[in-house]
């Protein structure tokens, strides 16, 4: 099995569960025990300013770092009162998972009280919640064309605007995805 850690998972236009319909999600793990995976578009209705001073991390005056977003997305359907920060790679964060290309992921509130001042990382993303799939039912899924994949792009997870992911990452398939039959067929 080859792993598609730090891949983006493509949801096909015929997914219908209303978790994953025109889903992005950035594959954090996979291996032969499952995947785990944070959704990357799908807002919710918290800013993160208005998350982090309602768990008295900041204060009132504080301003996110241009490569911050401010709006919290819903990483998933597990643990959904469970906090995610996918971040840039930074020093001195002994909670956070280091990932491919300089990328961390992070499950405690330390990173958070960085936002807004000189040490906070470049880019960062919050999500409550992740997605998850036991062993082989990730694979399961891509063989019943449920998922596209496509390497993870920095850009794309930080830059665009969520509501432009799903869009755009199809676009980087270099085809039409509509025109993309669901059906799986064996010659």
């Amino acid at each position: 099995m080859k792993s598609l850690e730090h891949h983006l998972l493509i949801a096909m236009p015929s997914l219908k569960d209303p978790y994953f319909t025109r889903s992005v999600t950035y594959l954090c793990e996979h291996s032969d025990e499952g995947a785990m995976g944070l959704i990357i578009n799908r807002p919710v209705d918290v800013t993160l300013d208005d998350l982090l001073r309602q768990m008295s991390v900041k204060e009132s005056d504080f301003v996110l770092p241009p490569g911050v977003a401010n709006q919290v997305l819903m990483g998933g359907p597990i643990k959904p009162d469970r906090g995610f920060v996918l971040h840039s790679a930074m020093e001195g964060l002994s909670s956070s998972h280091p990932l491919p290309e300089g990328l961390m992921l992070t499950t405690s509130k330390d990173v958070l009280a960085t936002l807004g001042s000189d040490r906070a990382p470049r880019h960062a993303l919050v999500a409550l919640g992740y997605a998850g799939w036991d062993a082989g039912q990730l694979e399961q899924e891509l063989a019943e064309n449920a998922w596209l994949t496509i390497p993870a792009d920095p850009d794309l997870l930080f830059n665009v605007p969520h509501d432009q992911r799903w869009e755009l990452a199809t676009r980087r398939l270099g085809v039409d995805v509509w025109q993309i039959s669901s059906d799986v067929g064996h010659s």
